[in-house]
């Protein structure tokens, strides 16, 4: 296929897929304003594999022209399609797609799908290959752009699963300790449970003067995954 064909073929295949009902229920969902087809994730992955096998073999600017377009119709099923078929060219991620993903996060990111999508996989794919690349986050948190500043601490979301860059996962936390934007909480939060689980000492000495002034939110997330006694140590001013 032309990349006109694969859009005109990807838009007939999501309209077919939408139901109207379940497009009102995604916009009740979200806080910001969303633009949904409104196509269930099950389907949603299925056209997102015939997606990549149509241009896994494209040369990259094409591909990331393609891509771009795809965020540029500002639907929310288009953004997750991105995210999904980009993150399956991982290994390849490098400083390029990096920046690449960068300016998609300041163009085409208004809402936490699209923030963690981007960020969870696409830009922590280029730190996992590239971890020099964390030197960037740290500028992030100072951001306006409160998208920006969740993805300066979800895009560690996978170092912190691994147990890895520890050191850099508490930097970036500390930076957002006092952001008053719950979804950067929210992800703060997040990637300290995430933590937890290979590095529960670490997590424990970190948050050891956190407890009475870090938000209540934020606290809340970083204890579902630990131990009953260090879950009401945490919670219990």
């Amino acid at each position: 296929m032309t990349t006109q064909e694969l859009r005109a073929s990807l838009r007939r295949q999501l309209k077919a897929a939408a139901e109207r009902d379940f497009a009102a229920g995604v916009r009740k969902f979200f806080r910001e304003p969303v633009d949904p087809y409104g196509v269930r994730s099950a389907k949603l992955h299925a056209i997102a594999g015939d997606v990549y096998r149509e241009v896994k073999r494209w040369p990259k600017p094409r591909r990331d022209r393609f891509m771009t377009a795809l965020w540029e119709s500002g639907k929310l099923e288009d953004a997750v399609i991105v995210c999904h078929v980009y993150r399956r060219f991982s290994k390849e991620f490098g400083e390029r797609e990096f920046n690449l993903f960068d300016k998609w996060l300041d163009l085409y990111v208004l809402n936490w799908a699209n923030c963690d999508g981007l960020a969870s996989w696409l830009l922590a794919g280029a730190i996992a290959n590239q971890p020099w690349l964390i030197r960037e986050l740290p500028a992030w948190t100072k951001s306006r752009n409160r998208w920006r500043r969740r993805a300066a601490i979800v895009a560690l979301l996978q170092e912190a699963k691994a147990g890895r860059n520890t050191d850099a996962i508490f930097e970036i936390c500390a930076l957002l300790r006092h952001d008053p934007d719950d979804m950067v909480q929210k992800g703060v939060g997040w990637v300290l449970k995430e933590s937890y689980p290979r590095k529960a000492r670490e997590v424990r000495e970190f948050l050891s003067d956190w407890r009475d002034t870090a938000p209540r939110l934020l606290l809340r997330i970083a204890a579902e995954k630990m131990t009953a006694k260090d879950k009401k140590w945490l919670l219990t001013k």
